[in-house]
């Protein structure tokens, strides 16, 4: 048996698995260290929370050091014949393999302890694109090791640990079979093995609703944008800013001009807001909701190729306030909540997954903070899917609510959740709007609850027992969004009868559009189009807006208007519910080209030139674009400025007021 265990702990797996856990450990101590030298940054950070980051940190530390020991990890787990594994030759291949690219890790994170003070974030690929014509930086970095000594000194001590205690394989290390009909076989399984739990390690998790870990889910460890310093290590916000393109300065316009033509900082007393009471506000933004599946939008289709799939909604907009022409600010479902609750589009690549994904935002959760109301955001899939929970805490929501908590819930209600599963995403919508609803009784007044649905969204299921129970339509995400209508009919039934209800502002829109029919929504105009809908009791008729142009990012603002929110904000829309929008256009990124609408013409631009104009209210199929020397110039210059605020402020860290 000693034997035995003496050759497991000998093995190739067990030594690469131990150095890999070496470098967690050097990993977590530099964490701890910088913030012992740091405590100045970190002011409000007690024991409990301090230990929360470096749990969460751990997830970001093993990614890095997956990628950077990918090599000696192949060398180690290649299923070779013994003796060439165990030779000594191979083996210092194989440890230089892991130390040369782990000691760079660990220079570069410890040189950013001293960078980060001036940055208030972990440095990203950015960094060369803003130095490169800089010439002095070898001698910077010099001063620096000398003055910050201590940093210097624990870079070497690191070093030198893994150096010392790095294991490494022996020639006289024996395998657990020498046979080859098991040796090679046990060894390739071993590797297949290996490699799936490295890719989960490198993603973060596993799962269909997992996307790779990026630099804005170490928000879901911290109370503060500034804490993601401790979370985060250097080697992986380099890594991962390489996945996206560096914003740079278009500079059309210098800064006094700029602040001139558009500026995202709001002042309240130009808004004209309604003398209303504190009402509560309530958001649901639904997954994949196209204006082509809402009959109320699309009676102008006469031609026999559309039924709607919503006859819940297509009620309830006869009572609400709508628009005509209104447009996501993304294509994808991480593009929302910043675009719909923070009023920060998507442009060139999704915010949660840029290098600038930690910068301090503003939301209505935190202006409507300040004003005493309780804040929660709901969303039904396993917590810190989608990076929904890591945004809806740096924005400012108090609570969040998601599978963990229904799963608690359900307990508490000799329920068991499991039932409730969709098997792939989340809870099934009608069973996590019900809980909401049942929530919302207890939460105090004011609230703002915000909400995310999930089951429209492939594969396109509806529960067993309400299979055949929608219209099947064309597409197959039909049924699923005749299921959602039919969940958000049963959330207004409950809510209808609570206290709340009637002194609540409902705002409803969804994420992005999804699978498409009518030729008039396959455009590049089509693409965009999603509901926006602002609901309150009181409104006894329904307005259909058709000359307002409204975007996602148009709603924050347009919400703080009507509840009369009286300070200075930060967003990229306007309001466009109390009042005609100044500037009657909407925005939006369709890869490689910039969008802008007005109420009638779609213009297209490259960040050099404009490259199409259409009017698509003669042209709805976007057929036949107008001559380039038709393009509007305020069109134009509003939409240079638009891009050149938002690269400059993303850049800068300036997305507050």
């Amino acid at each position: 048996m000693l034997n035995r265990t003496s050759k497991i702990l000998s093995h190739p797996w067990t030594v690469a698995a131990s150095n890999l856990l070496l470098l967690m450990v050097l990993y977590t101590l530099a964490r701890v260290f910088f913030y012992c030298v740091s405590r100045d940054l970190f002011p409000s950070v007690t024991l409990p929370h301090l230990l929360e980051m470096l749990l969460g940190g751990m997830r970001f530390d093993l990614t890095a050091i997956l990628y950077l020991s990918s090599l000696y990890l192949l060398l180690m787990l290649l299923p070779l014949p013994w003796k060439w594994r165990t030779n000594h030759t191979y083996q210092q291949v194989a440890k230089w393999c892991l130390w040369v690219p782990n000691i760079l890790g660990i220079i570069v994170n410890s040189a950013d302890m001293v960078y980060m003070r001036f940055t208030n974030r972990r440095t990203t690929m950015t960094f060369f694109s803003e130095f490169q014509h800089d010439d002095n930086l070898l001698r910077i970095f010099l001063t620096g090791m000398v003055q910050y000594w201590y940093v210097t000194l624990f870079a070497i001590l690191s070093i030198v640990l893994l150096v010392l205690l790095t294991r490494q394989n022996r020639e006289s290390d024996e395998p657990l079979t020498r046979h080859p009909l098991l040796y090679y076989p046990f060894q390739t399984g071993l590797l297949c093995l290996s490699v799936y739990f490295i890719i989960i390690g490198i993603r973060g998790g596993f799962g269909a609703y997992t996307r790779p870990i990026t630099l804005s889910n170490a928000l879901q460890y911290t109370n503060r944008p500034e804490e993601t310093m401790l979370v985060l290590n250097t080697p992986f916000a380099l890594m991962r800013s390489t996945e996206g393109r560096t914003y740079h300065d278009p500079q059309y316009f210098d800064r006094d001009t700029l602040e001139q033509l558009m500026t995202p900082c709001h002042d309240p007393e130009l808004l004209t807001p309604y003398p209303m009471d504190r009402l509560n506000v309530v958001v649901l933004i639904l997954e994949s909701f196209s204006k082509e599946y809402i009959g109320y939008y699309n009676r102008h289709l006469d031609d026999g190729t559309y039924m709607g799939y919503t006859p819940f909604l297509d009620s309830l907009l006869e009572h609400s306030i709508s628009y005509r022409l209104s447009f996501a600010s993304g294509r994808k479902s991480i593009d929302a909540m910043p675009s719909v609750l923070s009023s920060i589009p998507m442009l060139i690549e999704p915010y949660v997954v840029t290098a600038y994904s930690t910068n301090r935002v503003s939301s209505l959760a935190d202006c409507l903070g300040r004003e005493g109301y309780h804040t929660a955001f709901y969303h039904g899939a396993p917590n810190g899917s989608m990076g929904f929970q890591a945004y809806a805490r740096s924005a400012g929501f108090e609570e969040y609510c998601g599978m963990d908590e229904y799963r608690d819930y359900c307990r508490r209600n000799g329920h068991d959740a499991d039932d409730d599963y969709d098997g792939t995403w989340a809870i099934w919508d009608d069973e996590f709007l019900q809980y909401m609803a049942y929530t919302l009784d207890s939460l105090p007044e004011p609230f703002l609850a915000s909400v995310f649905t999930a089951s429209s969204h492939h594969p396109f299921r509806v529960p067993e027992r309400y299979e055949g129970a929608f219209p099947a339509g064309t597409q197959p995400i039909h049924a699923c969004i005749g299921y959602t209508d039919m969940a958000l009919r049963h959330f207004f039934d409950y809510a209808r009868r609570q206290a709340w209800y009637s002194n609540t502002l409902f705002v409803l829109t969804a994420d992005h559009t999804n699978l498409l029919t009518h030729p008039e929504y396959q455009t590049a105009k089509g693409l965009y189009e999603v509901p926006i809908i602002f609901f309150h009791e009181a409104w006894q008729q329904g307005l259909l807006d058709t000359t307002n142009v409204l975007s996602q990012t148009d709603i924050m603002p347009s919400v703080l208007a009507y509840l009369g929110y009286d300070k200075p904000f930060f967003a990229f829309g306007e309001n466009g519910l109390t009042r005609a929008k100044e500037h009657a256009y909407a925005i939006c990124y369709n890869a490689p080209l910039y969008q802008i609408f007005s109420d009638s013409l779609l213009l297209q631009f490259d960040g050099q030139e404009p490259r199409a104009l259409y009017n698509y209210r003669r042209d709805p199929l976007l057929q036949h674009p107008l001559p380039s020397d038709q393009t509007p110039p305020a069109m134009l210059t509003y939409l240079k400025a638009y891009i050149q605020q938002y690269i400059v402020r993303m850049r800068e860290n300036h997305l507050t007021y």
